[in-house]
């Protein structure tokens, strides 16, 4: 009994937990007798819970020891009875059991072989505030069920859920149904549809399942979302799946950081670049100078000096803050989903991530891409897909081997990576790919590379001719545009014509205007942006594989109305990235007073001009609309959400066929926080 009078002793003397860890030895001999003997003393416990351990309660039949989660057959005041073989198997693999959701766990796909059943049609979720952990580091989360991903969903077509959400915080929340077609006053934004759920109280949200596919839901209040506050849904279709497949695999990609969200944007508002760890250093001048030359590299280095922007911004938060999870499991901890051999396996892909837009391909399996944000898609081969913030993919694969296969989702600026496993048998791994070599923006990221257009002003490699315009003009010639009533752009000129692909063609190659507010918030603007939806993402340009671009997509059934529109209206992405202020058209979300005004019924054509030098994903809430590409208008792939590249200008056609006020935002969290988001309102009448 020396070991629990030590521990006793330690416990009984007033040590904190930091100091109850450091006598170590004391603890790993209390854990190794453990495990060895049939019978520990509830004393003992108690004394490590004094210590600063946590003593669980005997209905989870769970205790917390030093971060460690230790299965308990029985608590009682007589003592406790522990099973060596249960004690062992917690200590190895129970570590942030207590909030995964059956489906999230390790080796628990849904296996759909000749199953085709509804989880129902009412649901009770309660929102709570909690604790998870990853890596065996304890964090807070906002849970909905307990759960860490959120429960998944699963409906059936045609039919009609109700769901019946309580708030357990100390603070109000919400639930977005993202990518649903729904009632406005269902679609769970506060201050908008509906006035929130405030602590304490239930609200039920009802309405009919008008779709079917993968779809997502999550907070739309505060910063709830980046603590977990996020789940899946898969809608089954009515009459049969247009994809057939074996068996189905949910991967939810999300972006997990100890630090409190409110703490992380208040980093960003006093230096945006906080976390980008990866800036140019005098090694990368260097070998700069040694390829290209010292003249080149030193204009190079002082073109973006005195612009006051950084090449190597890439993303906002990175992983010097986040872990990057799947399923809700780290990197380390490696999720595993397994297969047969020779199955179809349906990976349905969710970008749950509060700030990460991710690079997922599967070293060894082709990806056939089946469906994009819930709509299927002709089918399309490809070695790798870039899934932007609250974007979906559903994609095919096939194994023929019995091995082990990667699936890792890399971050776009390479600062992480999340991991899972897929194999026909639990324990099996395969090799991590390394982190690729960080991607730096170029002046066709600024809307300013003209070599394809016949300026020769700069090259595509982003460098500048420097007899064609100074540094200083380059940086500041865009801000000489003068100022307009920009509402007038909201409403639109309706045309004799309706514009068609071509003439809209055009209109995106003409020169770039910029008739909207500009003040402290808008410190640069596109002055040629181009088309670029048929462009690899940046980093994935030369990757040796072929890589998914918006062009590869078309719809696979025909778009319920391929009209040609009727108007146009044209929406600028801005920003003062230094200050880190966000908006569309140079104003806030606070600082605007009307809504956008869609005519209900009409069929619209809508332009986003990105004059930041980010990709955002741009997300309408209560509609889909078609990307504008070459694809037959009947044709066009349907989405709720799109990223637009730095310096493009692109356009999408909207049905404004759902009645009500509907929220237009960057899905980048903090962007959205600082203001880059407006309300589109479809009325009958202007």
């Amino acid at each position: 009994m020396v070991f629990q009078h030590r521990v006793l002793h330690l416990a009984e003397g007033g040590l904190d937990r930091l100091q109850l860890l450091q006598n170590v030895d004391a603890v790993a001999l209390f854990f190794q007798h453990s495990c060895n003997a049939p019978h520990l003393t509830l004393d003992a416990f108690q004394a490590l819970d004094r210590g600063g351990c946590a003593l669980v309660h005997a209905s989870l039949n769970l205790m917390v020891c030093f971060d460690y989660f230790i299965p308990l057959t029985s608590i009682g005041y007589q003592g406790v009875r522990v099973d060596r073989r249960q004690w062992l198997q917690g200590m190895a693999g129970l570590t942030g059991l207590v909030a995964l959701p059956a489906w999230a766990r390790s080796g628990h796909g849904t296996d759909l072989r000749g199953l085709r059943v509804l989880a129902g049609t009412e649901f009770d979720l309660r929102v709570t505030s909690g604790h998870t952990r990853i890596d065996g580091r304890r964090g807070h989360t906002v849970l909905v069920n307990g759960q860490l991903p959120a429960p998944l969903l699963r409906w059936r077509e045609g039919e009609q859920v109700t769901l019946r959400v309580t708030n357990a915080l100390d603070e109000p929340t919400s639930i977005h149904w993202h990518g649903l077609l729904l009632p406005y006053r269902m679609d769970g934004v506060p201050g908008v549809s509906f006035p929130g759920i405030d602590p304490g109280e239930t609200f039920t949200y009802r309405f009919p399942l008008r779709q079917a596919g993968t779809y997502w839901y999550h907070s739309h209040s505060g910063l709830q979302e980046q603590q977990g506050h996020y789940g899946p849904i898969v809608i089954e279709p009515r009459n049969g799946d247009a994809v057939a497949y074996d068996r189905e695999l949910v991967i939810v990609l999300s972006d997990w950081s100890f630090e409190h969200p409110h703490r992380i944007f208040a980093k960003l508002k006093k230096m945006s670049d906080n976390y980008n760890f990866q800036q140019r250093t005098v090694g990368d001048f260097i070998a700069e100078a040694a390829k290209r030359g010292f003249d080149r590299a030193f204009a190079n280095r002082t073109m973006w000096g005195a612009m006051r922007m950084n090449p190597t911004d890439i993303a906002d938060v990175t992983a010097a803050t986040y872990t990057y999870l799947i399923n809700g499991h780290s990197p380390g901890e490696n999720w595993t989903g397994l297969f047969a051999l020779g199955e179809r396996v349906r990976l349905r892909l969710i970008n749950a991530s509060a700030m990460t837009i991710f690079n997922v391909r599967i070293p060894g399996l082709p990806l056939n891409v089946v469906q994009a944000d819930g709509q299927d898609v002709q089918p399309i081969e490809v070695g790798e897909l870039q899934i932007g913030t609250a974007e979906t993919f559903d994609v095919l694969v096939q194994p023929t081997q019995d091995r082990a296969y990667t699936l890792v989702a890399e971050t776009n600026d390479r600062s992480g990576f999340a991991r899972a496993t897929l194999a026909p048998r639990m324990g099996m791994t395969a090799p991590v790919p390394p982190l690729r070599p960080r991607p730096t923006l170029t002046m066709k990221d600024m809307a300013m590379d003209h070599a394809d257009r016949g300026h020769g002003a700069m090259d595509t490699s982003g460098k500048l001719a420097h007899s064609a315009v100074g540094h200083e003009k380059m940086a500041h010639a865009a801000m000489q545009h003068g100022a307009m009533d920009h509402s007038k752009m909201h409403h639109g000129t309706k045309g004799s014509e309706a514009l068609d692909s071509a003439a809209m063609a055009a209109s995106l190659e003409a020169p770039q205007r910029h008739d909207h507010p500009k003040g402290p918030g808008v410190v640069s603007l596109a002055m040629n942006p181009v088309n670029r939806l048929h462009e690899p993402p940046a980093g994935l340009e030369d990757v040796g594989h072929r890589v998914l671009v918006y062009t590869d997509l078309k719809s696979l059934q025909r778009v319920p109305d391929p009209r040609p529109p009727e108007r146009e209206m044209e929406l600028h992405l801005t920003s003062n990235m230094e200050r880190y202020m966000w908006s569309f058209d140079g104003r806030r979300f606070a600082e605007v007073r009307e809504p956008i005004v869609f005519r209900y019924g009409e069929r619209l054509r809508l332009g986003l001009v990105n004059d930041t030098m980010m990709p955002h994903p741009i997300h309408l809430h209560g509609m889909f609309f078609e990307l504008v590409t070459e694809a037959p208008p009947a044709h066009r792939p349907r989405k709720h959400t799109v990223v637009v590249k730095p310096g493009e200008k692109m356009a999408v056609d909207i049905t404004a066929d759902e009645p009500g006020e509907w929220v237009f935002h960057c899905h980048l969290l903090y962007h959205m926080h600082a203001g880059m988001m407006r309300i589109v309102s479809v009325r009958d009448t202007v």
